[in-house]
């Protein structure tokens, strides 16, 4: 199914696969529509030619990454290697409704301080009615009270 979103005044066409759920278009949808003004080359679904492909991705002119964006479910094991291998500036971890203490605790104890400096590792966690909220699709920008934003 494709989705149309308007999103940070870009027309942004979102392809959802078989067994891929509605809230994880919209968390890359969200997340574009956060950073990309930050990050101007913002990509979503891009092969990086890594053992994993990016939800969102940025990347400088060498191919050093600056952003890297999940959406749903990642594992701990995915989480740490991305920041271990891809010197990722910033990884981001989008989620909706969660229990953003539990897992907040979870990676400062699973991930070594070192691969967490300041700003590093961060966690958008979108509010539960989060789809009500932004079911025209036509996302100029990320309303402050629609998440809540912990660095980890």
């Amino acid at each position: 199914m494709l989705h149309d979103f308007q999103l940070a005044g870009r027309r942004i066409r979102l392809w959802q696969r078989l067994g891929e759920s509605y809230e994880h278009i919209l968390m890359k949808a969200l997340g574009y529509a956060m950073f990309v003004r930050d990050f101007p080359q913002m990509e979503i679904e891009t092969r990086v030619g890594l053992r994993y492909k990016p939800d969102l991705v940025a990347q400088d002119s060498n191919g050093n990454f600056l952003f890297w964006g999940e959406a749903g479910e990642n594992s701990m094991r995915k989480t740490l290697w991305l920041l271990k291998h891809t010197r990722v500036r910033q990884l981001v971890l989008f989620k909706i409704a969660i229990n953003h203490v539990q897992f907040a605790r979870q990676l400062r104890e699973e991930i070594p301080a070192k691969y967490r400096l300041t700003n590093r590792l961060v966690l958008i966690n979108f509010v539960s009615n989060i789809k009500d909220l932004t079911a025209a699709k036509q996302i100029e920008k990320v309303s402050t009270d629609w998440f809540d934003k912990f660095e980890i």
